[in-house]
């Protein structure tokens, strides 16, 4: 127990260069005391409790602003920066060393019984706003960007943004409709897929004005050369 104490302080250092003293980290962080919570109804949960772990999990969204189910299952390495507004569903999976921002949903999609919350892989990083909605796979390493939501699978080493969410970069390259070159997947320096889009049209509409106008240059000398 002490050792998964000393490495959930330890992650908040790695993550979060605000954070100054351990003190500090232990009082002052509702992402930490959170995931302690957690793990305490999810302990509970798993006995074949359910009303306790729930009352706990209403307490720790009381006191932090974060819900996160009982039955939810989360990996080692868990950030939850700020925090305030993260919900968690119950059939959610979340594996190691994943970073969530303040007003991320794990959520589901209409009343079926059953998962269906996503499953979200190793080392992901879901920006502010995220919505993360249905029963698929996030796959290991990807990024989903601030305000998207994510409706479908998402493959290992993507960067997904939008409404939709669509993925825009796999591997460190940019998917885009002008084509495949090197992108920056720092997390505040995400591709704008539909500025892409919009330059890709203006840029096409320029091509086809100068076109029309050449052949218009062309019409015209052929009228004037019949003429004579």
């Amino acid at each position: 127990m002490f050792s998964r104490i000393k490495r959930d302080i330890e992650v908040v250092f790695e993550r979060d260069p605000a954070a100054r003293s351990v003190l500090e980290v232990l009082f002052c962080y509702p992402g930490l005391h959170a995931i302690w919570l957690y793990r305490l109804a999810n302990a509970l949960y798993k006995r074949g409790w359910v009303l306790l772990p729930r009352m706990i999990s209403n307490f720790a969204r009381f006191l932090t602003g974060i819900e996160i189910h009982p039955g939810a299952t989360i990996g080692e390495g868990l950030f939850i920066d700020h925090g305030t507004g993260v919900v968690i569903g119950e059939t959610t999976e979340i594996g190691n060393n994943v970073t969530l921002y303040q007003g991320v949903t794990l959520g589901g999609t209409g009343k079926e019984k059953g998962k269906r919350h996503p499953t979200i892989g190793n080392n992901v990083v879901v920006a502010s706003g995220a919505k993360v909605l249905g029963s698929f796979t996030v796959g290991d390493n990807s990024k989903i960007g601030a305000g998207s939501v994510v409706l479908r699978e998402v493959p290992p080493d993507s960067t997904v943004v939008g409404i939709p969410g669509k993925v825009v970069s796999r591997f460190g390259m940019k998917v885009d409709a002008c084509g495949i070159g090197e992108v920056d997947l720092e997390h505040n320096n995400l591709p704008d897929p539909e500025g892409e889009m919009l330059f890709c049209l203006q840029r096409n509409m320029a091509r086809l004005e100068a076109r029309i106008e050449q052949l218009e240059k062309e019409l015209k000398k052929q009228d004037e050369s019949k003429s004579i």
